[in-house]
């Protein structure tokens, strides 16, 4: 297992939610760590905040940014997995706060050839903002803090929330894509350079994490479940505008059909683009 790992974690304008994210990883017990902020077009608030974290955070922290042209979470991944240094990435959302094992278990179940899934636990809406407005830290809460959240609906389930040690039954379901989310999600560099990366031709909400998982599978990577192990708090949100979802499954049954591996727009898309603004500057 090579010593750095790279933590990416994407957002967009909403700042009290990363800065929360951001004190929950400077609470993780594995110390070899960098964190990259893939920004999908925020307001100058969200890097002056990135900023200011640097100079305390006691890890590596980057900010990657992109221009605000609606909803572009694959490429923006893509452009923060070109500024990671480690050798295996865990991918989270900058509304999803990882308990202090986080980085230390997912390390642990890490496995040439494999990728690894995680689930995650909702709060509720009137949690999240007591959460937020009083800068709680739900990372660190014990489990009976969380069994009397989930009797006042403070959550939606407790299972994310447990520790079990599956042993084997943690690669049965290997050449299953559905159900796991790039919210929790850890994938070895040399995979996602394998597949380039995520694919930057889904615009608008939705599967553009289950074409990479597709295409994963497709070169050979299997799936390996970090459930009962890597349970994050996810933020409470509103739902995201989901026009673009039924284009979105149209290209994704072309990506299943077709078996395809490369992705149509990723990682070597902005490396051509980098090198001809570099020949032309």
């Amino acid at each position: 297992m090579a010593d750095l790992i790279s933590v990416i974690v994407t957002t967009y304008n909403r700042e009290d939610a990363l800065d929360a994210v951001l004190r929950a990883l400077a609470r993780q017990t594995d110390r070899d760590f960098e964190v990259v902020v893939a920004d999908d077009g925020s307001r100058p608030a969200t890097a002056e905040m990135v900023n200011a974290w640097k100079k305390r955070a006691g890890f590596p922290l980057d900010h990657a940014w992109q221009e605000d042209k609606g909803f572009r979470a694959a490429e923006i991944r893509n452009r923060a997995i070109l500024l990671a240094r480690g050798a295996y990435c865990i991918f989270i959302d900058g509304d999803c706060i990882p308990r202090p094992d986080f980085v230390a278990t997912h390390r642990r179940l890490a496995e040439p050839g494999w990728f690894v899934t995680g689930n995650r636990a909702l709060m509720s809406k009137s949690l999240t903002a007591i959460v937020l407005q009083q800068r709680l830290e739900p990372g660190v809460w014990k489990l009976s803090e969380w069994l009397q959240q989930r009797l006042r609906g403070g959550i939606n389930r407790l299972a994310p929330l447990l520790s079990l040690s599956l042993g084997p039954l943690r690669k049965i379901r290997s050449s299953a894509w559905r159900g796991a989310r790039s919210c929790n999600l850890a994938i070895w560099r040399s995979d996602l350079d394998r597949v380039d990366g995520f694919d930057a031709a889904y615009s608008g909400w939705g599967k553009e994490d289950s074409d990479l998982l597709v295409r994963l599978l497709s070169a050979g990577v299997r799936r390996k479940d970090g459930v009962f192990a890597t349970g994050i708090l996810h933020l409470w949100h509103p739902e995201a505008d989901r026009s673009q979802l039924p284009e979105n499954e149209r290209q994704l049954d072309r990506s299943l059909s077709d078996k395809r591996i490369r992705a149509q727009h990723g990682l070597s898309t902005l490396d051509m683009a980098a090198e001809k603004l570099s020949a032309t500057s």
